[in-house]
């Protein structure tokens, strides 16, 4: 991989675990429109608010890869459902992103990160809405794009066209770095990028997938990988 100019990174399950932090902030947000509009919760239980973003992705398909536009869409709808107008929204919005930020970046990320931007560019590329200049390491970044700005969630090749462009080099001096089959590895490569699987459970490759160029268990040995000294 000598001919590598740009790193692109996928964020969520790859620089840290996202189940648990949404878990988290779903119980905040859902315990808080409890206390502040009981009206709400009393009309609505969790699971119906999630199968109402479901319901507004399938009915907003042009918007489904824009998770922070569905949450407010239903947060709007249950608020004026229940009487309160838009009142709650904001509100929730910022206690659902306050919790959503709220990671643990696996130990390895930092100064793997770090020591790649010091010889690539370093793109961070993600369907999700983590805010990393709250999480603490927007820094380690040249750029970032998202589904939201990109109008495309991976893998469609929008999205990482969209990457290539901002690291300045052509797609096959592109590398993406992804924790996701089909999202990361198949959509980068299919849209010309070099790719690797992050594989921190030691799961299968899906055999029914076109393969990784290379498979590392952490972000840490991207730096052994791509001849950095040990």
């Amino acid at each position: 991989m000598q001919d590598i100019r740009t790193i692109t990174v996928d964020l969520d399950d790859t620089l840290w675990a996202i189940d648990p932090v949404i878990v988290r902030a779903e119980k905040a947000l859902y315990a808080w429109l409890q206390e502040k509009y009981p009206r709400v919760t009393d009309r609505f239980s969790s699971e119906k608010l999630q199968h109402m973003r479901e319901n507004i992705a399938t009915e907003y398909r042009d918007k489904s890869h824009d998770f922070t536009f569905l949450r407010r869409k239903v947060l709007g709808e249950v608020s004026a459902t229940a009487g309160y107008g838009d009142a709650p929204v904001d509100g929730a919005m910022a206690l659902f992103s306050a919790y959503r930020n709220d990671v643990e970046i696996f130990p390895d990320v930092r100064p793997a990160l770090k020591a790649l931007g010091e010889k690539y560019c370093v793109i961070a590329v993600t369907n999700g809405n983590a805010n990393l200049d709250a999480i603490g390491i927007r820094d380690l970044f040249d750029d970032v794009v998202s589904a939201s700005m990109a109008g495309a969630a991976k893998p469609a090749r929008e999205i990482f066209d969209i990457a290539v462009r901002t690291g300045g080099a052509q797609s096959h001096e592109t590398l993406h770095v992804g924790d996701h089959p089909e999202a990361d590895v198949v959509g980068a490569s299919n849209a010309g990028l070099r790719s690797v699987w992050v594989n921190r459970h030691g799961n299968d490759w899906p055999d029914h997938l076109q393969r990784p160029d290379s498979i590392v268990k952490e972000v840490g040995e991207l730096l052994l990988l791509l001849g950095f000294q040990s």
